[in-house]
């Protein structure tokens, strides 16, 4: 397992350091990249982003990246905006005084759209530790219990779907966890979620 080829996508958002240590310290070597043969020719990708979709959905396009990432055969998980970008759309605007809402297109890779919390009188964004549920059958999940706790930084999030393998509740339920065939997406951070993050880390590098 060690020795498989683990490419970080280079998204141009998103603190690629901490998602490559994460890794580092499981005792894979991953290659940050944003070239097409390096994505082509791997065995696992890890797509991370932080930040609006707005900019990350550009960065994608002037990279180049729409495409090999739509197409890509091998187990892709994305780190929080990152499974963002999976979704069909975000109403996530670029946060300009006086813009309005509006949909922004994304991958189009998993079902649902990605909406501003409703939080009732919690606070945005969702900051902190917080549970995720889950029916505990999923490989990625393997080793860790429903209830389980990891670290969330965001004001938007995936709707539940026909998808989504695990939720989380702030205010209402949102997708934690989403997969569909060789495509998965945390909403919250593995990479500093202490041990349960690491085990999802591993779990993935063994699928």
């Amino acid at each position: 397992m060690n020795n498989q080829k683990l490419v970080i996508i280079d998204t141009g958002c998103a603190n690629l350091a901490s998602v490559r240590m994460a890794f580092e310290r499981l005792g894979v070597q991953p290659l940050v990249s944003s070239q097409a043969a390096d994505i082509e020719q791997a065995n696992k990708l890890i797509l991370p982003g932080v930040g609006t979709a707005v900019a990350a959905m550009n960065n994608l396009n002037e990279r180049g990246l729409v495409p090999l990432i739509r197409a890509a055969k091998q187990p892709l998980l994305g780190f929080c905006l990152g499974m963002q970008m999976l979704a069909e759309a975000s109403e996530e605007s670029m946060g300009t005084e006086g813009s309005s809402e509006r949909l922004i297109d994304c991958l189009g890779i998993v079902p649902g759209k990605i909406r501003l919390m409703e939080v009732g009188t919690l606070r945005l964004p969702h900051m902190g530790w917080n549970q995720i549920e889950h029916d505990e059958t999923h490989p990625l999940l393997k080793g860790i219990p429903s209830g389980s706790y990891f670290y969330f930084v965001h004001s938007y999030a995936l709707e539940v779907t026909n998808a989504t393998l695990a939720t989380c509740d702030y205010g209402t339920p949102f997708t934690a966890i989403v997969g569909r065939d060789n495509f998965f997406g945390a909403q919250f951070h593995p990479e500093r979620s202490g041990a349960a993050g690491a085990r999802l880390l591993q779990n993935f590098l063994e699928l």
